[in-house]
C-alpha cells in the first residue's frame, strides 16, 4: 500500500483481534493497518466503481482512500466501525473527484467509428460514464455483506442495467442510493457519512429510488438464467458461433424484440431488431470482418474480449470488451466497450496469434 511504512517487530497474538489490530495501526504498525483494512479493500472498490462508474477509477480512488485512512488512523474516535468510517471516507472521496472533474480522462469518450455510425434510436443528453467489472473481483465480495435495509443483490447492484441508470443520478443522490439500498446502511448512519441530516438522506434517497425506476429497462433480473448454467452456456455458444462467423441475422435470431446495443461512453442506444441489424451489418460486421471472441465474465454477465482478424496477418488485434445481457432463452442487452486498456483487467492480452 503506498505511503505506508512496513511492519515493526508485534505481537502476534495482539495482531489477531481488531483491537489489537487498531492499537498498533495507531502506534504507526503498517502490517497492522494492513490487517485492519484488508477485509474491507474488495467491497470498498465495488463501492467506488458504482459511484464512479469505472473500474480504472474505483482503484485510484480506493488506494486515495487507504492512504488517507492511514494518514488519519490517529484521529479515528471509534464512534463508528472502522467499516463505516473507512466507507465515509472513500465516499467522500469520489464525491469530491465528481465535483472537482479529476476522474481518468477517456479518451475513447471521442471515438471515431472507420465508418459513419447509423442515426441511434435514442441519444442521452451526456456519455454515460462506464466501464465493464471483471467477475474475478467480485467473487471475493461475500453475497451476504449487504445489511438488512439492502434492496439490491450484490449480483444485480453491479449489472450493467443497473449501472447505466445509476450514473444518470446525480452524484449525492447516487451515494445516498448505494449506501441505503444496496449496502443496508441505516439512514443515521448515511448522514453521519456525508455530514446531512437523516431528513436529507430520506427526501435525496425518494428522489433517487424514483428516477432509477424510469431509468431501468423493463425485462426482470430474476428471468436471466444463472451463471455458467447449461441455459447460459448454450446462449453464449450460439452467440460466439454467429459473432464470429459474422452471420448478422443469426446473431439477430438471439436477440429479444426490445434488445438494445450500447457503446458507453458513446451516448447512443440502438433499440429494436432492424436498428440493431442495420448497425451490425453496416459498422460491427461489414464486409466481411472477422472477430475471434475470448470469454470472460464482467458485471454478473457473460462477455467477451473482443479481438479483430488481420488478413495480412496471424495477428489478432484488441477490438475491446463486449457483454451480453440475458433474459429467459434470449440476449436482451449488447454492450461494447471500445477501450483496449480495460483488457489486461480481465487478464487478456493486447493482441494474440493464431
Amino acid at each position: 500500500m503506498r505511503g505506508i511504512p512496513p511492519a515493526r517487530g508485534t505481537d502476534a497474538s495482539a495482531q489477531r483481534s481488531a483491537e489489537g489490530l487498531l492499537a498498533l495501526a495507531r502506534s504507526g504498525d503498517g502490517e497492522a493497518f494492513r490487517g485492519l483494512v484488508e477485509p474491507y479493500r474488495r467491497e470498498l472498490q465495488v463501492h467506488c466503481y458504482r459511484i464512479l462508474g469505472s473500474v480504472q477509477d474505483a482503484e485510484d480512488l480506493l488506494q486515495e482512500t487507504l492512504l488517507a485512512a492511514w494518514r488519519g488512523i490517529g484521529g479515528y474516535e471509534e464512534r463508528a466501525s472502522v467499516r463505516t468510517w473507512l466507507y465515509r471516507i472513500a465516499t467522500n472521496r469520489c464525491l469530491n473527484a465528481l465535483r472537482a472533474g479529476t476522474r481518468r480522462p477517456n479518451d475513447y469518450a471521442a471515438y471515431q467509428s472507420e465508418v459513419p455510425l447509423p442515426e441511434p434510436s435514442h441519444r442521452r443528453a451526456e456519455p454515460s460514464w462506464l466501464e465493464p467489472y471483471p467477475d474475478a473481483l467480485l467473487d471475493e465480495i461475500a453475497d451476504d455483506m449487504p445489511g438488512p435495509e439492502a434492496r439490491y443483490e450484490v449480483r444485480e447492484s453491479v449489472s450493467l442495467a443497473f449501472l447505466t441508470a445509476l450514473q444518470q443520478l446525480p452524484p449525492k443522490q447516487r451515494a445516498v442510493l448505494v449506501l441505503r439500498d444496496v449496502l443496508g446502511f441505516r439512514a443515521a448512519e448515511v448522514a453521519n457519512i456525508l455530514d446531512t441530516t437523516e431528513n436529507a438522506v430520506t427526501s435525496a434517497l425518494r428522489r433517487a429510488r424514483s428516477a432509477l425506476t424510469q431509468e431501468l429497462p423493463g425485462p426482470d433480473w430474476e428471468s436471466a438464467p444463472l451463471p455458467n448454467s447449461p441455459q447460459e452456456r448454450r446462449i453464449v455458444d450460439d452467440f460466439t458461433r454467429a459473432f464470429q462467423a459474422g452471420d448478422v441475422d443469426a446473431v439477430v435470431d438471439l436477440l429479444t424484440n426490445d434488445a438494445r446495443l450500447t457503446m458507453p461512453p458513446l451516448p447512443l442506444e440502438y433499440q429494436g431488431l432492424d436498428a440493431i441489424r442495420h448497425f451490425l451489418a453496416t459498422v460491427a460486421l461489414r464486409d466481411g470482418m472477422s472477430h475471434v471472441l475470448i470469454p470472460t465474465r464482467a458485471n454478473g454477465q457473460p462477455a467477451f474480449g473482443c479481438y479483430l482478424r488481420d488478413p495480412r496477418t496471424p495477428i489478432l488485434h484488441a477490438h475491446g470488451v463486449l457483454v451480453l445481457t440475458l433474459t429467459g432463452d434470449r440476449i436482451t442487452g449488447l454492450t461494447r466497450f471500445h477501450d483496449n486498456s480495460l483488457l489486461p483487467i480481465f487478464g487478456l492480452p493486447r493482441s494474440l496469434r493464431e
